[in-house]
């Protein structure tokens, strides 16, 4: 049970949604995080969440997600698409947002991926076929796995920015396609329930 960790309200989480004694953090383990996501616009939004998380603390991104939502369109590709150079310096003014420039560029390319790729393809099922089989539980969650490195490429083939490896993995983990709770975890529990 090392892996976990009993919250005040009597609940075994991972240990990860303890670090942080916030509302907001063990909120997002509980309700969102390993949950199945759909939708181009909410697959787009975890994405440009997780790349603009890499080297920042994931609760830092949690804070401004509604800044973020606001700033960019709650995240609609066609919306960001279309962004220019105007957008791009109201963004990078946006003390809201994590201003990082080649994120903010990364955000809008990655909106013009999303438009441009190929008939019959989406977001969508770009992840589900690069989905990872299930893992034995309660081993040592990888940084990025071969079909993260898998998901990463084709989505750079596909003119996609700010998506290595560990960026996908922490997707595949955000959306469902990895299941990452620890033995022990409620959530865990909730999710292998018939």
């Amino acid at each position: 049970m090392a892996n976990v960790v009993v919250g005040t309200d009597g609940k075994a989480r991972c240990a990860w949604a303890g670090i942080e004694s916030d509302e907001l953090y063990q909120s997002y383990h509980d309700e969102e995080w390993g949950r199945p996501v759909a939708g181009e616009r909410e697959l787009f939004e975890r994405l440009s969440l997780e790349a603009f998380q890499s080297g920042l603390s994931w609760i830092t991104i949690l804070r401004k997600r509604g800044a973020f939502r606001a700033a960019f369109a709650n995240f609609e590709p066609a919306a960001v698409a279309g962004f220019g150079p105007a957008d791009i310096e109201r963004l990078m003014a946006d003390a809201g947002i994590v201003r990082n420039l080649m994120k903010i560029k990364a955000t809008i390319g990655n909106a013009q991926a999303i438009l441009a790729l190929p008939d019959g393809t989406t977001l969508g099922s770009l992840l589900q076929a690069h989905a990872p089989a299930p893992r034995p539980a309660g081993g040592p969650v990888p940084a990025k796995t071969a079909e993260s490195a898998a998901l990463a490429k084709a989505l750079k083939k596909l003119g996609f920015a700010f998506v290595g490896p560990t960026t996908a993995y922490a997707m595949m983990q955000a959306v469902g396609l990895a299941n990452d709770h620890q033995p022990g975890c409620w959530v865990a529990e909730a999710l292998t329930r018939p």
